[in-house]
């Protein structure tokens, strides 16, 4: 089936541009053009595309409020454009709050490394972004997705899981991307976390495409007294990640940093990947520190998930809860296989409750993982396992 696509911008050139590359896709359709937010609410509800791409400055209504309009009206798949600047990190990430699932730069060519691979990677961004649909506009949930899987655990009671099947509660569609997709009520009863015993050092998370609002939902239920420190890992322009981790810092009662080379790595603290870098651990537990180097030409990743867990692992061995969260490829998996080689923990996200799942699918796939949760209960899992 064809995925229908509404592109919104003030520029008939870059409309065009956008619409161009699409159609150029057999398996991708533009439906219609808006020139700003209000005309693209309008459309939205007329011609109910299965992917929304949206410009964030234009006139009448912006994109920013666009989403959220669309958000209340038919919750749609968006994916922003944003310019890498400053003001335009700060744009995007409202938009992301807004309900946005997904961003990329307007300049092309900063998007990949020649003009191919940027056409390649927009035709594919729509088309995974389209996979969410079916969950926005469900109206029935009919599956629990709070209960977590765990490939280790003893199988739920059958009174309960014939109770839990049977219970579904109504989507209600709201201003923000966790709640349009996961803020059903609950499907009772909830499968109780128990702790594993293990002991940890450090906290490591690993994400990309729909990672900035999952991190926020996951460090904003953190204590203050996290006894561990924790190493973030987000697919993001270099320009981003400065103003991510500000806006971490400011929602957490955790402290929320981005990472700086020599940084001595303390129990209460996150550190997030600085864009266009790599993120290193070195030293030993209880005194280790992070080494920032150059992304590598070569690489595919910068920051790269599997970088940041393979010197995790060889610091800390055993002493590792690790989690892989939403995003597109398989960048992490490598790096939980050498956790887990070592002994550590590595938790993934649910496919229900990915924006794609692509990296928590890699580690899942290979059998590196040994639960797999829903986000609205990774915070709730989190605490039982480190003791708070």
């Amino acid at each position: 089936m064809t995925v229908k696509v509404l592109v919104v911008d003030d520029s008939s050139f870059f409309r065009r541009r956008v619409s161009e590359i699409i159609n150029a896709d057999p398996r991708l359709e533009v439906i219609g053009n808006a020139v700003n937010g209000k005309e693209a609410v309008e459309l939205v509800q007329k011609l109910q595309p299965d992917v929304i791409t949206m410009d964030i400055e234009m006139p009448v209504m912006d994109g920013i409020t666009a989403v959220r309009e669309i958000m209340k009206v038919l919750p749609t798949p968006i994916l922003m454009f944003s310019s890498l600047t400053q003001e335009g990190a700060k744009a995007t990430l409202d938009a992301l709050d807004a309900g946005a699932l997904d961003f990329l730069p307007k300049k092309f060519e900063d998007i990949a490394r020649n003009r191919d691979e940027a056409i390649s990677l927009l035709q594919k961004r729509v088309g995974e972004l389209a996979r969410k649909r079916m969950f926005m506009r469900r109206p029935l949930r009919t599956t629990p997705a709070v209960v977590p899987v765990s490939r280790h655990s003893a199988p739920v009671n059958a009174a309960l899981t014939t109770a839990a099947r049977t219970t579904a509660a109504r989507v209600t569609p709201t201003s923000t991307t966790r709640q349009t997709m996961h803020s059903a009520v609950a499907a009772k009863p909830m499968a109780r976390f128990k702790a594993s015993g293990k002991k940890y050092q450090l906290m490591a998370i690993g994400t990309s495409t729909g990672g900035p609002v999952a991190l926020q939902k996951i460090l904003t239920q953190l204590p203050a007294n996290f006894p561990y420190p924790i190493v973030l890992v987000q697919h993001m322009p270099a320009t981003f990640t400065a103003a991510f981790a500000a806006r971490l810092n400011n929602l957490s009662k955790i402290s929320v940093k981005e990472a700086e080379d020599g940084d001595t790595l303390r129990a209460g603290v996150a550190y997030l990947a600085p864009g266009g870098k790599q993120m290193m651990l070195e030293g030993r537990p209880g005194s280790a520190r992070l080494r920032i180097l150059d992304g590598g030409e070569r690489m595919n990743y910068k920051p790269c998930v599997d970088v940041t867990f393979g010197s995790a692992a060889k610091v800390y061995n055993d002493k590792v809860l690790s989690m892989i969260l939403t995003g597109m490829g398989a960048d992490g998996r490598e790096g939980a296989r050498m956790l887990k080689t070592h002994g550590s923990t590595v938790w993934a996200q649910d496919e229900e409750s990915c924006v794609v799942y692509g990296m928590p699918q890699a580690v899942a796939k290979a059998g590196i993982s040994t639960e797999d949760l829903p986000l609205e209960r990774f915070a709730e899992r989190i605490l039982v396992e480190v003791g708070r």
